[in-house]
């Protein structure tokens, strides 16, 4: 099954579940569903941070400081965040993600979806998966707010960074 077919839970303003549908579906007609962000740190507190491959359906090439992913119909925001940051760290026995906040994306131009946050902790050697990250490094908190300017970074990406700094205090 390619994602574009994976079956997704779609959600109203308030995240109850009102329906389903193909992942493609979903994102071309602007369907809000959800999502899981996952902030990987090693052992030295520096943040996972990668560039999407050119073949992502959302966002194509840009710059991520979370893994993560859509949640999969009838899966758990908890479960999808595991999932979800093994696939792409490419590890197995990662601790379960802690969850931080949630909160509704919405750009105003047909993409929104509800995001929760997490944070985990990655002592394993990565491995990311290649049809994902197509570059990747665990970078020192302050370089990545140097190259928050520069780069191209997913809107969705920075706008839960940003919240997660504000949720931190230091934002």
């Amino acid at each position: 099954m390619s994602a574009a077919d994976e079956i997704l839970d779609i959600v109203d303003e308030h995240d109850q579940v009102i329906g389903q549908s193909p992942r493609g579906e979903a994102y071309a007609r602007g369907l809000r569903h959800r999502c899981a962000f996952v902030l990987a740190r090693d052992a030295a507190g520096r943040i996972f941070v990668h560039r999407r491959t050119a073949t992502k359906l959302v966002y194509p090439s840009r710059y991520d400081m979370f893994v993560g992913g859509v949640v999969g119909a009838g899966e758990s925001y908890d479960d999808a965040a595991l999932r979800e940051a093994e696939e792409e760290l490419g590890v197995t026995g990662l601790p379960r993600p802690s969850h931080l906040f949630t909160f509704l994306y919405d750009d105003g131009a047909g993409h929104s979806w509800w995001s929760a946050v997490y944070e985990v902790r990655c002592d394993l050697p990565v491995r990311p998966q290649a049809e994902e990250v197509a570059w990747h490094d665990f970078l020192p908190e302050d370089e990545l707010a140097r190259r928050l300017d520069t780069w191209e970074w997913t809107p969705d990406g920075l706008a839960a960074y940003r919240r997660l700094r504000e949720h931190r205090g230091d934002g």
